[in-house]
């Protein structure tokens, strides 16, 4: 990805996460806001240091919660808690720590799935799910997970090598989810700012 779109990303999701925010100060129970909320902070958090991108998907997981407890059904929000704990497994180098938050995404997958069963990104993600806790595996296996969770300034040519290798590898793991939650955190942004109907 090139700066420019990285830069207009940021500036989209920053602008939406904002947005969110002075709405519900005005509407807390606004299961929509919530989950554009949490999608904007989802897609943010790649764009950070590890601890600050791992910070920020917890506070996205925070308000997907939210959002659930004022409409259980909100299958948009279920399948972005699906990406969020899928994101945050990724980030947890133990196994067993990290399939717990895999077995979460999957069950959320699944409601998502169950409460809309036509919808293809929904299914798709249930479906890579099963396959995300051997992709984990491999990835620390291999000491990848480490040397992408790696923080701190490079001072040679070779350690910014690594580094550049290592957001590769990021954004190949994240890819996927984040660019479809940035399409429904897109998309609900845009219904809530529709411009009202011209006068008759």
């Amino acid at each position: 990805m090139d700066v420019q779109s990285d830069f207009d990303r940021i500036f989209f999701f920053e602008h939406a996460r904002k947005t969110a925010e002075v709405t519900y100060v005005k509407n807390p129970l606004d299961a929509e806001n919530l989950t554009r909320w949490g999608g904007a902070l989802l897609e943010l958090s790649q764009f950070q240091s590890f601890p600050d991108s791992k910070k920020m998907i917890q506070e996205a997981i925070s308000k997907l919660e939210e959002a659930l407890v004022v409409n259980p059904k909100k299958h948009d929000a279920l399948w972005c808690l699906g990406n969020a704990h899928t994101s945050h497994a990724f980030m947890t180098p133990g196994q067993d720590e990290a399939q717990g938050y895999f077995d979460k995404a999957t069950q959320y997958f699944q409601q998502a799935v169950d409460e809309e069963p036509d919808n293809e990104l929904y299914c798709k993600s249930l479906e890579v799910a099963a396959k995300a806790p051997e992709l984990h595996m491999e990835i620390h296996k291999h000491g990848l997970g480490q040397q992408a969770m790696a923080t701190g300034p490079s001072t040679s040519s070779a350690k910014s090598s690594k580094k550049k290798k290592n957001n590769d590898l990021k954004y190949d793991v994240f890819g996927w989810i984040i660019l479809a939650v940035g399409i429904v955190a897109w998309v609900g942004f845009a219904k809530s700012h529709v411009p009202p109907p011209p006068p008759r």
